[in-house]
Order: C-alpha cells, then structure tokens, then sequence
C-alpha cells in the first residue's frame, strides 16, 4: 500500500494512467488510510471520478519562489494603494524568514506546518520591552496579519492551478482590540492641547468619521460648504476610500467641521491639508504629533487617531441611527461592522414596536382606542 505518514496525517501516493497522484487523506490511523487509498484508486480507474490536473511546475514551486508572482499579483490589484502592497511585502518576508516554510513546496504546506509556524513565531521577541524591562513577543494580532498573507497566498496559487488544496489556516486568538474613545470632557482637552494642524485633523475625523488617509487625501474640489436646496448640511465627498463602499460617498459636515475649514481658506484646486508644496501631509507626521500630545496628557495608548472614526460610528448608535444609516456615512462594506456601533434601548425597541402596530392599525400609529384594548399603550403619540 502507497500511504505514509506525513506529520499528524496519512498521505497516499500511487500512479494511475499516467498521472502521480498524491494526497492528504486527514486520517491518523493506517489501517483506515489503507481503505480509502483502495477507494480512491478505484474511482479513478473507474472513471467515476477525475484525474487530478498536472501540477508540474506548481511541484517544485516553494513559497520563496512563489514570492515574485504572487508580489507582482498584489502589486496590479492594489496599484492605487502603495501602504497596502508594502503591507503584502513586509509580511511575505516574514513568512520567509521562518526556514520550513521557506524552502516548503506549495503543495507541502499543511496544518501541521502552519502550526509549527504559529509556535515559533509567537517566540519572537521584538525590539520594544515590557514595564519589567524584558523584550515583548510578537501579539497575536501580529502573528495573524502574517497568517492572513499567507492564506491569500495560497488561495492564489490554488486559483492558478498549482495546489490541489488550500489548508485551513485558523487565526490566533487573545488579539487585543483597540476600544477606546474620548469623553465630552477629554476631547475638550486634547483639542484644547493639539497644535493647530492636528487640531484641525482631528476636529474632522471626529465629526464625520473619516478614515485618517481619506481625510488627508480630502481636496477642496470636494467640499461644498455651503448647503445644496432642500438641504441642511454641507457635505464632503470622499474619493480616495479603502473599498468601493467606501469612495464616493457623501458624509454632512458638522458647524464645528465648517469653521475649520473656513479658517483653513477654501481653495478652487489642491488638498485640504498640505504642505507649503502641495503635497498632502504624511499618515506618519500626523500620527507622531497626536503621540506627543497623547502622553502630554496622560491618556492610554489605545487612544489612536482611528479611534476618532470609532467614536463617530458610537455617537451615530447612540443617537438612533439605523445599520444602514452607519454604513452609508462610515463607507462600511458590509452591514456586519457596522452594527458593532448599533445598542437599541429598551424605550428605542418600544417606540418601534409601537410605530409597528400603529402602522398595521386601520386608523393609523395613533389609534390609542384600538392599542389599548389590545393591552398595548403606544408611546409614540
């Protein structure tokens, strides 16, 4: 019998018209490994089920070798995108510089190796050091962000036909999410603390909830501050969104956000906040300004400009707007996340409960006869 072990499983391996065909059976026992060999050969010479497609180069390819395809796929699909293709290369590199995986074949890459990537990675140390002074592992986010390159890695080489199968790469778990958002009073504060450009950028981002590089790739083109007929806002467009739900979407413009860009000068052409050259300022220079003023004050390191867009999507919830309202203005792609922001209260499920059986009542939602002889009292009237 053609099977072995390979790791925690039983492989099988054996030539039928032609073809070398060799396959995880996922069984840890030999004898039930034997059986589903036979099968398999069975079926196949039967007929019954088809030959694997030739694989050839798709044999010798590692993960190494793979690199420069799979980079220059990432580098055509996000052409527009330069921070998330160095994102690709950064983490591919580190799936390289554990040995097994790269000098791996595709086709070899299995649960068990991945496993054995997971152990030794979460050893790293890193250069940053605990409150003890000793050196920080990589977190579990980390870790899974490296994971993520390589599942999209090999789905890739899967959907060109160079691995039969995609092994199921599960994610770490214990990844620490970033919760924090700021009271009435400490915005008051930071605000009150920032130097002019930061205030400026983040008095934005917190009444419309932009993402920090659509609000620095923002252009007077795309403002209009005074409101269209019918209408009691201003707006801004966002073009240069992560996703397609998020581009070209129009979110309001608060007094506050008006102001700001009044004393900013609106322009005919060019970006909102630039530099004295045109160009617009670097994620990297905001960034630095709001850590210096973050430890000025005291506040917790989980206090990222990003956690400007959260506290927008809470103060959306909390004030009644609806999944699809929140997904429209935050430029979610999909309702899932948006409905982290949704908290219905009990008065909130009441009142729509009430508007419900108004609706259905033949007299209308304020048919208060008809609710109360149905037990009801709708509070809505």
């Amino acid at each position: 019998m053609s099977v072995y072990k390979h790791g925690r499983f039983y492989w099988c391996e054996f030539v039928v018209k032609g073809t070398r065909v060799r396959e995880n059976l996922r069984v840890t026992s030999k004898r039930e490994a034997e059986t589903l060999e036979r099968a398999k050969r069975t079926d196949i010479e039967r007929g019954e089920v088809n030959l694997p497609p030739k694989q050839g180069k798709g044999r010798r390819e590692t993960l190494r070798s793979f690199a420069g395809r799979f980079m220059e796929h990432i580098g055509q699909v996000c052409a527009s995108k330069p921070r998330t293709v160095t994102f690709y290369k950064q983490r591919y590199a580190n799936l390289l510089s554990f040995p097994k995986f790269a000098a791996a074949r595709l086709s070899e890459i299995d649960e068990g190796l991945v496993d054995q990537f997971k152990i030794a990675r979460g050893k790293k140390t890193t250069r940053f050091k605990t409150p003890d002074g000793e050196a920080k592992v990589l977190t579990p986010a980390s870790i899974n962000r490296e994971l993520a390159v390589l599942r999209r890695a090999l789905r890739l080489a899967h959907e060109w036909k160079l691995i039969q199968r995609i092994p199921r790469i599960r994610l770490l778990r214990g990844e620490r999410v970033r919760e924090f958002i700021l009271s009435p009073e400490q915005e008051a504060t930071y605000l009150a603390a920032c130097p002019d450009l930061l205030r400026d950028v983040a008095t934005l981002l917190i009444d419309t909830g932009l993402r920090l590089s659509e609000a620095l790739t923002l252009e007077w083109g795309d403002v209009q501050l005074q409101p269209p007929a019918g209408a009691t806002y201003g707006f801004l467009t966002v073009r240069a969104g992560n996703s397609k739900s998020s581009r070209a979407r129009n979110v309001q413009l608060s007094p506050q956000v008006v102001d700001m860009l009044r004393r900013r000068g609106p322009a005919e052409t060019g970006y909102v906040f630039s530099y004295a050259d045109g160009r617009p300022y670097a994620a990297t220079h905001i960034d630095q300004v709001h850590a210096r003023v973050r430890a000025a004050l005291g506040l917790p390191v989980d206090f990222v400009l990003h956690s400007h867009r959260h506290g927008f999507g809470t103060r959306l919830g909390e004030s009644g707007a609806g999944v699809y309202e929140i997904m429209k203005l935050m430029g979610h792609a999909t309702i899932t996340i948006s409905q982290r922001y949704v908290h219905p209260s009990p008065e909130g499920l009441e009142l729509a409960f009430g508007r419900m059986i108004g609706a259905k009542s033949p007299q209308g939602p304020h048919n208060s006869e008809s609710a109360s002889e149905n037990g009801l009292q709708l509070i809505d009237k």
